[in-house]
């Protein structure tokens, strides 16, 4: 067998009565799919009553340890990690075949794109990821980049590694959630597999809506990179992610001293003036519609905030605890 598509999740929920069909839907036949829920109902749903479905109760772990789990019973030549709110292209499986014969790559990754049918929220959320001003030089990962290229840090819900490398690299083999990817990347690398990001190899994701879901999501983003930036500096001590706590030491300094004197007041007023200002352009530049943009302006101030605030949190963290699903 080719691949193995490994799904973890908490239950089987409704977001695999989208994906699960997708995934069948492929203009590929070679591959199976294992999904560990923390238990197994006692009926198995329709739309997962397939040959190619495998469930397997992981109990209650973390995302990272359920993809071992999942990887440890695999039968696929390459381990192809999606997230359960997300589904593939048709012809994923097939551009990834393509891709890692052409690179000699251990692993190849691509954007995950919000899905045309998604909420007016959550296409805001997104927007804010593939924008420069929110996605701070990282939005190929949520929309398709001009060109491809290899990357030493990727999530995992568009990831595809050879089991050989996995296996190579020791696997996910921690409990952080989020974060797992990171780590799982950083091991990867030091042992010389590449990752290789093709702009072809499309998923679609739903994205969390706003204010407090997205804020949340991005919230722990924040403290996982603040306390890798510590802990695994190789991939996570870069300046982009430091930028949001520096914002908002910027903002609580100044707020503080208007106080004392207006001057600080004018100050900040200009400053966030400048930054609305450069939010709007970058932000209207990559849609028409009012409604969306507006939301995303105020989406990516808040998120830089939360996430500023997070990131220090995580830096201080003498440990990182996950808190399981």
């Amino acid at each position: 067998m080719k691949f193995s598509i490994i799904i973890p999740v908490k239950e089987l929920n409704d977001y695999l009565k989208e994906s699960v069909p997708k995934i069948l839907e492929m203009d590929y036949s070679d591959y199976e799919i294992i999904i560990l829920p923390n238990e197994i109902p006692e009926k198995i749903p329709e739309h997962l009553s397939n040959s190619k479905v495998k469930i397997v109760a992981s109990g209650r772990v973390s995302p990272a340890v359920k993809r071992d789990m999942g990887a440890e019973r695999s039968k696929g030549e390459f381990l192809a990690f999606i997230d359960d709110d997300a589904y593939p292209d048709k012809d994923w499986l097939k551009l990834a075949e393509q891709e890692l014969a052409q690179t000699k790559a251990e692993a190849v990754c691509g954007p995950a794109i919000t899905p045309t049918n998604n909420s007016l929220s959550q296409k805001a959320s997104g927007l804010f990821f593939e924008t420069l001003v929110g996605g701070g030089g990282m939005s190929y990962r949520y929309k398709p980049a001009k060109k491809s290229f290899y990357v030493d840090d990727y999530p995992t819900v568009n990831l595809i590694v050879s089991k050989k490398a996995f296996f190579g690299a020791g696997g996910f083999d921690n409990e952080f959630w989020p974060g797992e990817d990171t780590k799982f990347c950083l091991d990867f690398v030091k042992k010389g597999y590449r990752i290789w990001y093709s702009n072809k190899l499309i998923v679609w994701h739903h994205r969390r809506k706003l204010f407090v879901p997205h804020l949340k999501q991005v919230g722990s983003y924040g403290k996982h990179r603040g306390y890798f930036a510590r802990k695994f500096p190789e991939t996570s001590f870069r300046l982009t992610y430091f930028i949001p706590s520096a914002f908002l030491a910027g903002n609580i300094g100044l707020a503080v001293l208007s106080v004392f004197n207006i001057l600080f007041l004018k100050i900040w007023l200009l400053l966030l003036a400048i930054y609305f200002t450069i939010s709007a352009v970058d932000i209207f530049a990559r849609t028409k519609n009012i409604a969306i943009g507006s939301l995303a302006i105020i989406t990516v101030y808040l998120t830089h905030l939360t996430y500023g605030a997070m990131f220090a949190k995580g830096m201080l963290s003498k440990e990182f605890r996950s808190e399981l699903r």
